[in-house]
């Protein structure tokens, strides 16, 4: 274990008691290889029937994050790596949305990605194409492990190296390199929504918040909220990572979620 790293029986009780919002990457730290259990979800719903605001900060396209606004136990969705967040208001029936960029901008980025995802499968033999690439709005998924046999590191490294010479930004989850066009990523688009839709600071309040991730797209995040934690498959990642969380479960992926959640709701 990394010695920055410590278990989540660790988190005081005080520090636990004072959070107000859960906010935590899907793939792999909600999910469990590809999959949404049972027990996940579960503690995702015991999180907000116990009052506490729970928000997925995700990589995953805007189709799915729709559905996840409307549909999830959630209080709204950060998607596509900060391109957007959405928040369904139950209440008026009605998805409010917030882009990074404008709607011409983002179908002029759509054409400049097309291309270069073509490249991209040119010049990375066995990468692909991400099956949700047909609904995101903003960003381009090459998959390197979820549907497609897994790449190795150099191969990965190859990937973000194409990105970034095409000026993309480009980040790597457990399953996908995500890149795009644009100066934003999880934790700028998180800091908006939370100041937008719930009228907190949060630098003043960031003692509120956990959140919850799994792989070195999630640095950010990691690096800026205090009460940070990483599933323990984050260990796969270690010395990959440009800043880690604060605590580690002991529970890989969804189970380690689960145990979060317990920890959190435990003599509050």
């Amino acid at each position: 274990m990394s010695t920055k790293l410590r278990p989540l029986t660790e988190f005081p009780a005080d520090a636990r008691r004072s959070v107000r919002f859960v906010l935590f990457d899907i793939d792999e730290t909600l999910t469990t290889e590809g999959r949404l259990t049972a027990e996940a979800y579960g503690a995702l719903e015991d999180l907000q029937n116990a009052g506490l605001l729970t928000v997925p900060i995700t990589g995953r396209p805007a189709g799915w994050c729709d559905h996840f606004a409307r549909m999830w136990p959630i209080d709204g969705v950060v998607g596509e790596n900060g391109a957007f967040y959405y928040r369904f208001d139950r209440s008026a029936q009605r998805m409010i949305t917030h882009y990074a960029a404008s709607e011409a901008t983002r179908a002029a980025n759509r054409l400049r990605l097309e291309e270069l995802g073509r490249n991209i499968l040119t010049e990375v033999p066995g990468a692909g194409l991400s099956s949700d690439q047909f609904c995101r709005e903003a960003d381009l998924a090459i998959d390197f492990r979820e549907d497609v046999p897994p790449l190795g590191a150099d191969e990965i490294k190859r990937i973000v190296q194409l990105f970034e010479k095409a000026g993309a930004r480009a980040k790597v989850s457990s399953i996908h390199v995500n890149g795009w066009f644009g100066d934003y990523d999880k934790l700028t688009m998180t800091k908006t929504f939370l100041t937008e839709v719930f009228g907190i600071d949060p630098e003043r309040d960031n003692g509120s918040i956990v959140f919850a991730g799994d792989s070195p797209n999630d640095a950010p995040m990691f690096d800026f909220f205090k009460n940070a934690v990483g599933v323990a498959n984050v260990m796969d990642f270690v010395g990959r990572l440009d800043a880690e969380p604060a605590y580690v479960t002991t529970a890989r992926s969804g189970a380690g979620f689960a145990e979060l959640a317990r920890v959190l709701l435990t003599n509050r």
